[in-house]
């Protein structure tokens, strides 16, 4: 069925003047709206009002202009079932064979600050959702187009087939249509949900990104969905795995911690080792050397360009992906020797602080959790025992604090004021954690003499801040809130430890 009557109502207006210039070539009558047809006809092209065609006028500040049966006739009436084509000459309404709309900007508008609940309103679209849904139901003989994407290989397929679009093209740009008006409606819902407080269903619909070859392990199957690609870049290496993605996406969050030149490695999304320094080698050989067997196969990342010098000291290792806001040229040439090694360049910050639309979402038997990403940076640091920190303690225990919230729990970090001296993670006991955090140090050849311990939850008994005594840690940090917090600030105090509750813990799990 060749195309000969277009409707076109559109927001966004990239690309859209040479597209239609292409339809009106190939004999298309184009019908519009208007800001859109006042585009098209200042461009010399011959457009139909939206109006004119309905023979009813827009109204109520152009709320109502497409509602009309001229326009959801046209595009849904069956082709090829006789009594719709009769019903449809009967009440003088023509097919639309094409439509193109894409929707008032609501997801936009509702990320400007101060934003109030009447502009969301009114950016909330009525007539576009229904033309598009319209015209995909009705996707074997309408084609549709939602994305300005897709405009070229609209014209192609019609310029190959004399005008006609094929059904393999129709079908997919119809699922587009339901994928688009799903996620427009889901923004609505969610933000009318949080503006009211109602809490009455939590709305998802993503864009897939990528099909990726396999899941955790060879036999699940995994696909990538999102924006994913807003926040990296690939600049080498071979394609990401789903556990790579999940690596880098918990390095990110970890490097979005600090704001020195920091280094940072990490293994199955656990860091195992963190440093910084003004010099980034100094950086890595400061994380490197808390734990020089994890790193076989992990991520590292930085929050610097990444210089020669570092990338000289990589290459040493076999590294899964490296992960830099940029790459030196000389660094990068060096590291692209390697054919496997992903290197992978951060465009923006993965998290925000006190983000409050900062969502984390999990998958739960029949359903998921959803909570606010753990950006919470106001923790109250209250003295807890006789002795005061002293400045470097502080500056050791900040560090680790740092870190420890991106260790699975249960978590211990010992860590100096500019490094990482173990990483205990993921045991069932919190002194099992402090056990293999002190055995990692020493078989590093590091000493935990005057460092600061640091735990994601609170020491439920003495033994777990004893037994950081007796490896050497002179302070420590922790969220407090134990019924026996009196007994643990005891026992610090017997063995000279300053020790801060931290108010806030970082469970993760």
């Amino acid at each position: 069925m060749k195309i000969q009557r277009a409707l076109i109502s559109v927001s966004d207006k990239a690309g859209l003047v040479p597209f239609v210039k292409e339809l009106a070539s190939m004999g298309v009558e184009i019908i519009s709206t208007g800001g859109t047809a006042k585009l098209l006809a200042a461009e010399g092209l011959k457009v139909v009002e939206i109006s004119q065609y309905t023979g009813f006028p827009e109204m109520m500040d152009g709320r109502v202009k497409t509602l009309h049966p001229k326009v959801h006739g046209g595009l849904l009436h069956l082709r090829d079932n006789a009594e719709h084509v009769a019903q449809a000459k009967a009440h003088g309404i023509e097919a639309i064979d094409l439509v193109v709309v894409n929707l008032y900007p609501f997801e936009a508008t509702v990320a400007k600050p101060g934003v109030t609940l009447e502009d969301a309103i009114e950016n909330i679209d009525i007539g576009g959702p229904s033309m598009l849904r319209s015209a995909a139901k009705n996707y074997r003989s309408v084609t549709v187009v939602v994305d300005p994407a897709d405009y070229a290989e609209v014209i192609e397929t019609m310029k190959a087939n004399e005008g006609e679009t094929t059904l393999q093209l129709r079908e997919r740009l119809g699922i587009k249509v339901f994928v688009t008006t799903s996620k427009y409606d889901g923004a609505i819902a969610n933000f009318l949900n949080k503006e009211k407080e109602c809490g009455s269903g939590f709305s998802l619909c993503l864009p897939r990104l990528a099909q990726l070859r396999y899941g955790e392990n060879s036999h699940q199957s995994a696909a990538l969905y999102g924006r994913w690609d807003e926040y990296f870049e690939k600049l080498h290496g071979k394609e990401l795995s789903y556990n790579n993605i999940l690596d880098i996406t918990a390095a990110a969050e970890l490097m979005d911690e600090f704001t020195e030149p920091t280094v940072a490695i990490l293994k199955h999304t656990n860091p195992c080792g963190v440093g910084s320094d003004p010099d980034l080698r100094a950086a890595w050989d400061k994380a490197f050397a808390t734990d020089k067997q994890a790193p076989f196969g992990g991520i590292i990342v930085t929050n610097r360009p990444l210089t020669l010098a570092l990338a000289e000291a990589i290459s040493e290792i076999f590294s899964e992906v490296i992960i830099a806001p940029e790459f030196e040229p000389d660094a990068r040439a060096l590291l692209q020797r390697k054919k496997n090694l992903r290197l992978m360049r951060q465009l923006r910050r993965v998290s925000e602080p006190q983000g409050k639309d900062d969502l984390v979402i999990r998958s739960v038997a029949g359903g998921v959790l959803v909570q606010n990403r753990d950006n919470y940076a106001d923790e109250k640091r209250d003295v807890a025992t006789e002795r005061k920190p002293t400045d470097d303690e502080l500056a050791a225990m900040e560090f680790g604090w740092k870190v420890v919230k991106h260790v699975k729990s249960n978590a211990i970090v010992y860590a100096a004021k500019d490094r990482t001296l173990g990483v205990g993670a993921g045991q069932m006991s919190r002194v099992d954690s402090s056990r293999i955090a002190v055995s990692k140090a020493k078989d590093a050849g590091l000493s935990l003499k005057g460092s600061a311990v640091c735990s994601d939850a609170f020491f439920p008994f003495a033994d777990g801040l004893v037994a950081a005594a007796e490896a050497g840690a002179t302070c420590a940090i922790q969220p407090g809130g134990s019924a026996r917090d009196a007994e643990v600030v005891a026992a610090a105090n017997e063995r000279g430890v300053a020790m801060l509750f931290a108010g806030a813990r970082h469970f993760r799990h």
